[in-house]
């Protein structure tokens, strides 16, 4: 009996180091992606939209491409979709770039993220030809991915809140794109302490994406940046 409670106990050791290895082996690594965006994205990203004007403007690039958040019920952006759109706003309006390229969620009739901020950049002033809306940005990857290949973007500005600039930024140069960032941090945004827990994991799938590189959800014909925004209406 007591041979056999000594090789389960040995048995059970080995597994609980085995597992403990795993975890401290996952740990490096998800770090260790972290640690590699952070350090890459920090010199390209100007902290806000006066800064980045003064930045890039006259780098010819080929759009501001502002990624999608929350809408609310009413139709109305949420706080973090709002400072977003402000921003790439006055970029646009600075000359930093001649188009808007608004990627986010439209994947349901009931939602509707692009035809929100469309109409948000249509009320400050902004015509509709130079307001592109890329319906299927379910994910940063994808808006990145869609921006190369569906809108033919080679440079661009990206616009988001800073937590999710180094992700993005990562994603686009893996991606081929000449990619620098404008943060979005006009307020303080409740809950940020679980979206920086979520992101530290979201970096790590990015990463493992731009290693093999999928396809997005969705494709389609091209439709170059430098035309009419009006033919992404719908």
């Amino acid at each position: 009996m007591k041979k056999e409670l000594s090789r389960r106990q040995k048995i059970f050791r080995r597994v609980l180091l085995c597992v403990l290895a795993v975890a401290l082996a996952a740990g490096i690594f998800v770090g260790g992606v972290n640690l590699v965006m952070l350090l890459r994205g920090a010199p390209h990203i100007a902290p806000d939209a006066e800064k980045g004007a003064e930045t890039l403007a006259g780098g010819k690039w080929d759009c501001i491409l502002v990624l999608g958040a929350g809408v609310h019920n009413d139709g109305t952006p949420s706080d973090m979709l709002t400072d977003r759109l402000e921003t790439g706003i006055a970029l646009y309006k600075a000359g930093v770039a001649p188009k808007l390229l608004m990627s986010g969620d439209h994947g349901r009739v009931d939602y509707d993220e692009v035809n929100v901020m469309r109409q948000y950049a249509l009320d400050r002033g902004v015509p509709s030809e130079d307001i592109f809306m890329d319906h299927a940005g379910f994910s940063t990857y994808e808006s990145m991915y869609r921006a190369r290949d569906v809108f033919a973007c080679r440079r661009i500005v990206i616009v988001t809140q800073s937590y999710h600039l180094y992700r993005a930024l990562y994603v686009a140069n893996a991606l081929g794109l000449e990619a620098e960032g404008v943060s979005a941090d006009i307020r303080t945004y409740r809950g940020q302490v679980i979206r920086d827990l979520r992101e530290a994991a979201a970096r790590t799938k990015d990463f493992l994406y731009t290693v093999f590189q999928p396809a997005p959800t969705y494709l389609g014909d091209v439709i170059p940046i430098s035309g009419s925004g009006e033919a992404t209406l719908g």
